[in-house]
């Protein structure tokens, strides 16, 4: 039997569930739920402001809005209903990608991950309650927003904390963690999202709510199988906290730093999914389909539940080929992962190109959408789990939570260019606007491929020398 770990400062050593430390199960859960309660509230938003939220009758009552509305007119002038629905959209994507930076700062220093994750998912479960009201609206997303800021860097550094330096696992447990992540987020759209169509907005996100909570009673009951914070493990975490980096901190650094640009490019490409992809599936993609005489249109949030099913179901095979390529010694470095999945982003904007242009003012086939959520899942596996892996790889162990919150930080500012480039949607032509994307997601892999070899050494240089000590 384990020995049980304290509820805050614990320190046995986790067990082991199919090969696997059992603490990976319970991260794997706790994050699964909190995925489904991110992604129902998001399959739900744009959809919720420009059919309801911000229209004349209902605007009025949000407090905070029409403030808000004004210095977001004041930076990009006057704001039409779409264009206003994609800035606080992307603002509010973005923003739960910023804090993440204060979350780590706060576990490193004073909380520790586990309280920090606590009170992260006690916010967020308070945050889409409510949701369910509709003058509440921006107080509920700034509650997510810094619910999500304590909780994500945390859950990720503690999947990295299983692991010792050198085990072969790590690169694999993050690709299983991811797997967690989407099972959330392919329930979430299909759940929340048709209860808000059908049922109403506000069952939709009251139903993400119960996700969190759901999330929080895992995590509570599994502390024990978790590793013991980071702050606490090595008489390193003692020194003062702004002493100067070694050599190779520096070089752990440059490391990321390099791959911060073309990571948020990335991340302003992919976010398009709950935004203009969101529009453009609703209005312009014929979603009907016969199954043996019975005739149906797909509910529009339910295209958002593509990516997750493919993450689950594309991981398995995408870990056994880098498994069989480490065989052979061909595996590709993690650098070079990152810019294979730029380079698949690109082309699956390419698929959706292709439809419009084909389509022209018709409307395009919804397999069209299904190839591109193919093909975009692949470069997401070759690059997301990568990079969350590289990071607690490389960071310095007494600012783990605080560099994995730097690098979150690539989704803050991706989202928050991700609702600028969305607000062109109106004025540019779908062909315009998805080849623009493409282009962003190619440039991003041409600057990750220009580095990769030095990169590469210098990652492969960091990892030989922890591993020797």
């Amino acid at each position: 039997m384990d020995e049980p770990i304290d509820f805050l400062t614990g320190n046995a050593r986790p067990g082991e569930l199919f090969g696997q430390p059992k603490g990976l199960s319970v991260l794997f859960a706790t994050e699964m739920w909190e995925r489904f309660s991110y992604y129902g509230m998001r399959a739900l938003l744009v959809l919720y402001m420009t059919k309801y939220l911000l229209l004349p009758g209902h605007a009025e009552h949000v407090l905070g809005l029409a403030t808000l509305r004004h210095g977001l007119e004041a930076l990009f002038g006057p704001l039409a209903l779409q264009p206003l629905s994609s800035q606080i959209y992307g603002f509010y994507t973005a923003l739960v990608y910023a804090t993440p930076i204060l979350g780590g700062l706060l576990a490193d220093r004073v909380l520790g991950q586990r309280r920090t994750v606590i009170i992260g998912a006690v916010l967020m479960a308070l945050g889409h309650f409510m949701m369910a009201f509709d003058h509440l609206f921006l107080i509920a997303l700034l509650a997510i927003i810094f619910g999500s800021g304590a909780f994500k860097p945390n859950i990720s550094t503690q999947v990295g904390g299983l692991y010792p330096q050198g085990d072969r696992r790590r690169d694999r447990a993050f690709s299983i963690f991811y797997v967690g992540i989407n099972i959330g987020a392919f329930f979430a759209p299909l759940v929340c999202g048709t209860l808000g169509e059908e049922a109403g907005w506000h069952y939709g996100f009251a139903a993400a709510g119960v996700g969190m909570v759901i999330g929080l009673c895992i995590y509570l009951y599994g502390l024990r199988h978790l590793p013991p914070d980071a702050k606490t493990q090595t008489q390193a975490q003692a020194a003062p906290f702004a002493s100067r980096l070694s050599g190779e901190e520096w070089r752990s650094l440059l490391v990321l730093l390099v791959l911060f640009v073309p990571s948020l490019l990335f991340w302003a490409v992919y976010e398009q999914q709950g935004n203009t992809i969101t529009l453009w599936a609703n209005a312009e993609v014929d979603r009907s389909f016969s199954f043996f005489g019975w005739h149906a249109e797909i509910p529009t949030t339910w295209f958002l539940a593509i990516n997750p099913f493919l993450i689950f179901a594309f991981t398995p095979l995408v870990v056994s080929l880098w498994t069989r390529q480490a065989a052979r010694r061909r595996e590709p470095s993690s650098v070079m992962k990152m810019a294979i999945g730029c380079f698949g982003e690109a082309l699956a904007y390419l698929v959706l190109a292709l439809a419009t242009w084909h389509t022209g003012a018709g409307k395009a086939s919804w397999l069209w959408l299904l190839a591109f959520f193919t093909i975009l899942t692949l470069g997401e596996l070759y690059l997301s789990p990568v990079g969350l892996s590289l990071v607690t790889k490389l960071a310095p162990t007494r600012m783990l939570s605080l560099i994995m919150g730097f690098w979150l930080a690539t989704n803050f500012i991706g989202n928050f260019l991700s609702g600028w480039l969305g607000s062109f949607w109106s004025a540019m032509s779908r062909t315009e606007f998805f080849l623009t994307a493409a282009a962003i997601a190619a440039f991003a892999g041409l600057v990750i491929l220009a580095c990769t070899r030095p990169l590469a050494k210098i990652t492969g240089e960091i990892t030989s020398e922890r591993e020797a000590s």
